[in-house]
């Protein structure tokens, strides 16, 4: 009975899938563009490869004309994606508009299947176009540049991160066009999508100019990943009668100004409690960290494997020795520590003021990049100590001592801070495409600031001063006394 039941599901999203692509074949006016780009750039791209190799064999730089074709390949696969982006943003507001989409609810189907129909119908025209681009780019390449050979691998790479990328992309999509109520605000979101998959591709560009194809691979796995939770993430959330009874709203200043009072003074886990410090640490604070417990897990995840390829490149590009001598520090080190120029001053002002500022860009960044931006920010730390630790044990050192006395003093308290600060600002990034219960994404984005701000004002500044105090003036005697 359960299989039969499936076997109808999967029928339905057949049919909800045909129905898609024929009507989006049909309109010329999507087709057209996307069928001229998968032609043309590919073959634009050939004559920019050609030309990037002339110019860089004449200056002697044959390595750098090595990478640049490489780099075009997973340019020319994510190129249609981007554009076709609006067959995703307007798969549920797009049918809204044109009143078309109501008896498409009313049809005999489960929530999951019209979803994953949709889905799916809005992730195959773009992904047959990256891999027609892909394939059309390979074959100009072979004709205009028949002595350059690229490795199989790179193109498996190529194909599995733009299927990921186009899974990611329209996922992300999709999301928006259900929660959203008109065109203009689902492309308007759509930079939140765009902006954030552009520097993924510039990182992994970064990855083949130095030579580190194996790294794609992970970037591959962090995008499966991001895939799955985008995915489940629009079916736990997707609900018809949300479609069918969310309607444009106006907000205006003062009611958006009313709401973040509210919000702030009276949020429903106080209780009806008065806004109070007390209720504050008892029970406000607590209850966002609960919240965001699945966000703090993600962060730990974060950190963990930052520490690790930390001392990977610490095995690969080992220190001097000479650089990790710290027996010869002393007190009047630290007294007149001179910082060079963009770096803050070792003094409690000058770190608490250089982490507030950090955590704050990292919460902007986040939050214009669907929360990666974030955990990018504060793996680069968390990568320069796993370093410095593999470093240490290179040369012999004691890794445990070295963590006891330069990390542990302020690490203790800043730390926690900074992973808070990190999750709620992931929290923020994610709002746009994890509703809030009732289907409204501008009451979850309101409501996770909110939270943002609280926690940091509440939480995270105190803590940020502590440890500014206590990493100016423990935890050098800290380094002296076990380095002594």
């Amino acid at each position: 009975m359960h299989g039969e039941g499936a076997g109808e599901e999967i029928r339905l999203m057949r049919v909800i899938i045909r129905r898609e692509l024929r009507d989006t074949l049909r309109d010329w006016r999507i087709a057209m563009p996307i069928g001229i780009l998968t032609v043309v750039f590919p073959v634009l791209m050939a004559g920019v490869a050609q030309l990037a190799v002339y110019i860089v064999n004449r200056y002697g730089a044959s390595l750098l004309a090595e990478r640049v074709t490489p780099f075009l390949t997973l340019v020319v696969g994510f190129f249609p994606l981007s554009f076709s982006l609006v067959i995703a943003l307007e798969t549920f507001v797009g049918e809204k508009e044109r009143n078309c989409l109501e008896p498409l609810l009313a049809a005999p189907i489960s929530d999951r299947a019209l979803y994953m129909g949709k889905l799916l119908a809005a992730v195959i025209p773009p992904l047959l176009a990256g891999y027609a681009s892909i394939g059309l780019y390979a074959l100009t390449l072979r004709l205009v540049l028949g002595g350059l050979k690229l490795p199989p691998s790179l193109y498996a790479q190529a194909l599995v991160l733009t299927t990921l990328e186009a899974f990611v992309m329209v996922a992300g999509a999709v999301v928006v066009s259900a929660h959203t109520t008109s065109v203009r605000a689902a492309n308007l979101l759509a930079s939140f999508i765009i902006v954030p998959m552009a520097l993924v591709l510039q990182v992994e560009s970064i990855a083949l100019f130095w030579g580190r194809e194996g790294a794609l691979w992970w970037f591959a796995l962090a995008l499966g990943v991001l895939a799955i939770i985008l995915v489940r993430a629009g079916l736990r959330l997707f609900q018809r009668e949300h479609l069918l009874s969310r309607g444009r709203q106006g907000l205006p200043p003062r009611r958006l100004w009313q709401m973040l009072k509210e919000y702030w003074s009276a949020p429903a886990y106080a209780g009806g409690e008065p806004f109070s410090l007390r209720r504050v640490y008892l029970r406000d604070v607590p209850a966002v960290l609960k919240e965001s417990r699945r966000a703090l897990v993600c962060v730990g995840a974060s950190v963990v494997m930052a520490a690790l390829l930390g001392r990977y490149l610490a095995q690969q590009y080992p220190l001097p020795a000479d650089l990790l001598d710290f027996p010869a520090l002393s007190a009047s080190t630290f007294r007149g520590l001179s910082m060079p120029e963009g770096l803050p001053q070792f003094t409690v002002p000058g770190i608490f003021w250089n982490n507030v500022r950090a955590l704050l860009v990292e919460a902007c960044v986040g939050a214009l990049s669907l929360g990666m931006g974030a955990l990018l920010l504060l793996m680069v730390p968390m990568m320069l100590i796993g370093y410095f630790a593999g470093a240490v044990e290179q040369v012999g050192g004691g890794v445990s001592r070295f963590l006891v006395a330069f990390i542990l003093p302020h690490g203790v308290v800043e730390l926690p801070a900074a992973f808070v600060a990190t999750a709620l600002a992931l929290r923020v990034g994610l709002a746009l495409i994890t509703p809030h219960r009732d289907g409204s994404v501008s009451r979850q984005l309101l409501e996770t600031s909110v939270d943002f701000v609280k926690v940091f004002v509440f939480l995270v500044v105190p803590l940020l001063l502590i440890a500014a105090a206590v990493e100016t003036q423990i935890t050098p005697r800290v380094i002296m006394m076990l380095y002594r």
